[in-house]
Order: structure tokens, then sequence, then C-alpha cells
């Protein structure tokens, strides 16, 4: 069984057990937190699609931990003016488990 669910402006594929990478999230380590913003759901071929989410249906996750994302270079160049510039980015991710679906 898996399902389509929307946290932080995003869409994810969830399946028990799965961990996912999500944007940074309030709360500590070791917490739960519930999303029921769940576009679809699949049990075994039995396809349920919301008008816009399916009712009833939540995923439990568990916050393992927070980290920062590998670094994005950007580089910006102009020809024949001497212009040079490079910035770097790391995203504030949070890895969260999904211990259940309720659907």
């Amino acid at each position: 069984m898996y399902v389509i669910v929307e946290i932080a402006g995003q869409q994810f594929k969830a399946e028990k057990g799965r961990k996912l990478y999500v944007h940074r999230l309030r709360g500590e380590e070791n917490s739960s937190v519930s999303f029921d913003k769940v576009l679809l759901t699949d049990n075994d071929g039995q396809v349920k699609v919301g008008a816009p989410v399916v009712e009833g249906a939540s995923v439990q996750c568990k916050i393992i931990k927070h980290l920062k994302d590998d670094k994005v270079l950007v580089f910006k160049k102009k020809r024949r003016t001497g212009y040079q510039k490079q910035n770097g980015h790391r995203q504030y991710l949070t890895q969260v488990l999904v211990e259940e679906i309720v659907a």
C-alpha cells in the first residue's frame, strides 16, 4: 500500500517503513507528526483519488533528524566584462520515517 501525500507544498510517495527527506519541519527529533493532505491511496490495485484530498486518510510519521542538503553552486558570468560571481546554497531538510498509513 502506498499514498501520495502533500508535505510542505511538495508531493511525496509514502509507504510504510520508507524514509523521506522533506523541507525543514517544526518539531523535535523523535517526535511524531501527522499529515492529512492525502491526495491518492493505492491498496493493492484499489485506487482512490481525492477531490482534492481523500477523506479520513492520514500518514503518521516520526521525525528522525534535521540536516542540511548537499551544497548547490550557482555561478554567474558575463562575457568580456570580467564579471564573475559564485554563490552556494545548502537547503535545510528533515528526515522522516513513515510509521503508519490510515486510509
